[in-house]
């Protein structure tokens, strides 16, 4: 064999090389492609719909923005996203807050940090559903915390957040809280364990307290991670359904009606395709406005690492 010969069978990929470099792609393709088809054919698909004038069934006669118009001069739509804003803004920084300083309780290498972490994560690997359904006999007057209470001797105790209108959403902030605190304090812990202790012992030696260590040096280090759990939480803010229903049934009256509960009433019981197609692309435009950001700062900051390194 010549030298020419044997340099091309020595430089050309064999089938097994063919085949792994092949494989990922076989591999991935399937879910790529019903991603694809997922998200962006049925988003389309659903703008369409929105502009159309299908009312049970879809019909795609061309109406214009007429179904968002409708939308906003609906006084239920404004109250499920006037709700949508409030739940997001304390539910966001209540959960952050108290995972956070769960993460910071534990870090200080506490004795059975295991089951500790476990009981605060406990409630995340439960459903809402569950946990809205727990919590709606919590907050019962005839059944829960003020009934008990009373039964101790506070006869004028009260604590009947769901009855009451203006009330009402809190409860499901604070429920919220309760649910997603343990997800915010693992995110946090793991980012305070990959602080570089060097840095922490300098800033001891410099005589900082833990309360001004943690504040100047560890939690500036782990901002990235704050950021990356807000946009989480924001996503399980907008999306909020399951909780809502089995915790209030979006009472008192309509006063704790979200967006995703109004789409599946104007889709599944009113029958209003087109204007619960609205509504859904209104959900969408508000993940899209927290996704979108987020995945540009994610790729400028991975330009900006790589440009540094």
């Amino acid at each position: 064999m010549s030298i020419v010969g044997a340099a091309a069978q020595v430089g050309a990929p064999g089938w097994r090389d063919r085949l792994g470099k092949a494989v990922p792609i076989i591999v991935l393709a399937p879910s790529l492609v019903a991603s694809f088809i997922y998200v962006f054919v049925f988003a389309g698909w659903t703008i369409y719909i929105s502009l159309s004038n299908s009312s049970l069934l879809p019909t795609y006669d061309f109406v214009g923005f007429e179904h968002y118009e409708a939308l906003w001069a609906n006084r239920r739509w404004n109250i499920a996203y006037t709700n949508l804003f409030i739940f997001s803004v304390f539910y966001v920084i209540g959960a952050m807050a108290v995972g956070l300083l769960l993460a910071i309780l534990i870090d200080q290498r506490i004795r059975a940090e295991s089951f500790w972490r476990t009981i605060f994560l406990y409630p995340l690997a439960v459903s809402f559903i569950v946990t809205g359904t727990v919590w709606s006999w919590l907050y019962n007057p005839t059944a829960g915390i003020e009934f008990l209470v009373r039964n101790l001797g506070w006869s004028n105790f009260e604590f009947a957040l769901t009855t009451d209108r203006k009330l009402a959403i809190y409860a499901i902030v604070l429920t919220g809280i309760w649910q997603s605190s343990g997800f915010a304090m693992a995110l946090f812990l793991a980012g305070l364990r990959s602080v570089d202790q060097d840095i922490v012992k300098a800033a001891q030696i410099d005589g900082a307290s833990t309360f001004r260590t943690y504040r100047k040096v560890i939690l500036p280090t782990i901002a990235p991670i704050f950021l990356a759990v807000m946009v989480v939480l924001l996503q399980f803010a907008i999306k909020t359904f399951d909780l809502a229903v089995a915790l209030t049934n979006s009472g008192p009256g309509i006063s704790t009606t979200f967006p995703a509960i109004y789409v599946y009433d104007l889709m599944f019981q009113r029958g209003q395709i087109a204007e619960g197609a609205a509504a859904a692309v209104m959900i969408l435009l508000a993940l899209a406005a927290v996704l979108v950001p987020y995945a540009l700062y994610v790729v400028w900051r991975r330009r900006k690492e790589s440009g540094n390194g």
